[in-house]
């Protein structure tokens, strides 16, 4: 079988290491597995774009941004070339430009957003006349299925698929009690309202009254500059600029949780967190909003879910956790093998469904 993972830019965000972690999969079971994106790389991928080739997965990224006309010809090209017999259009804009294809190839669309994205009236429109083309509607939560059902309708093939965690790559480790480094909260995320880093940064300033030496990690995809630029002048406001990293993202994402005290995470939205999972895998205690796509971790060990849109409350919480050890977290049916399994299982189903060609 030949698959193609289609996304918008390679970077180091959720949606884009899922794909880069099935495509290494796929290629070990024996497919033959592209990458494709119609904007160009982020230079802190280009590790990621060696394990993707040194596992020997094919990539194809243009060097500059082009407008529409000339994306929807590459990736026609990039398609015409490659030959899938499906395409994983991981977010809604691949997967409009993949389902616009004059081609038969089976689409697969993976909804990945944090947010609904069908609350803009131009997405609905072009998601009504597109939706027939895609052979399969996947979303990483159940919310996302709702918001697509309510928006757009039922579609005929559609199932939630969790996303999954490398457990080889963030195992538990108790290495940060032994270390005797100062106590350090990180926050991971893109520079986006949705992941509200200011409100972390506006708890760790109450933090700092309980514990004197505590520091705090902001990493991150720029993906608002303005949004990032107003923490960091929260950041000098607050005088925290010798407390407080802002900084991009982070390709050794297990090493910086095992150097960790604390994970936060006080996003108002989430579809199905890659950084919540890693951050479950390895141990590390954790302080997140009560939103819904969270909600299936409140029983695990040391994960507190507060209203982190009060800022002494998730401050208070953030102090709480500082206390606590590492624990060790059963994620049965949420890590990347069980993930890998079930696209694997729907790449089979939906080429069975075509037509020799």
């Amino acid at each position: 079988m030949r698959v193609l993972h289609l996304v918008l830019a390679p970077r180091l965000s959720g949606a884009e290491v899922l794909a880069k972690d099935l495509a290494i999969d796929q290629r070990a079971d024996g497919m033959a597995v592209c990458v494709a994106s119609l904007l160009p790389s982020h230079a802190e991928f280009m590790p990621l774009r060696d394990e993707l080739q040194k596992h020997g997965v094919l990539c194809g990224f243009p060097l500059r941004r082009h407008r529409a006309a000339r994306k929807l010809w590459n990736l026609f090209f990039t398609v015409r070339s490659f030959r899938p017999d499906v395409i994983f259009a991981h977010a809604t804009i691949p997967s409009f430009y993949a389902r616009a294809l004059p081609l038969r190839v089976p689409v697969v669309y993976v909804m990945h957003s944090a947010t609904n994205d069908f609350e803009r009236p131009l997405f609905r429109r072009v998601e009504h006349i597109l939706s027939g083309r895609a052979r399969a509607v996947i979303g990483v939560s159940q919310q996302g299925v709702t918001d697509y059902a309510q928006a757009i309708g039922p579609h005929p093939s559609m199932t939630v698929v969790p996303n999954g965690v490398d457990l080889a790559r963030f195992v538990f480790t108790d290495g940060v009690e032994r270390s005797g480094r100062a106590p350090q909260i990180v926050q991971i995320g893109r520079y986006a309202s949705v992941k509200n880093q200011l409100l972390t940064v506006r708890a760790f300033s109450e933090v700092l009254k309980q514990v004197k030496d505590a520091r705090l990690m902001l990493y991150g995809v720029v993906e608002d500059p303005g949004y990032q630029r107003a923490v960091i002048e929260l950041v000098g406001q607050l005088g925290l600029a010798d407390r407080v990293v802002v900084a991009g993202p982070r390709t050794d994402v297990a090493s910086v949780l095992s150097e960790s005290s604390v994970f936060a995470m006080p996003s108002r939205s989430e579809a199905h967190s890659v950084a919540f999972l890693e951050a479950l895998a390895s141990g590390i205690p954790i302080v997140a909003s009560t939103i819904p796509s969270f909600a299936f971790a409140n029983g695990y060990p040391c994960v507190q879910l507060v209203d982190t849109d009060n800022v002494q409350s998730y401050a208070d919480a953030i102090v709480l956790a500082l206390g606590q050890a590492r624990a060790q977290r059963s994620l049965a049916g949420l890590t990347l093998r069980d993930t890998a399994a079930r696209y694997r299982a729907i790449a089979h189903q939906v080429c069975l469904a075509v037509p020799a060609r």
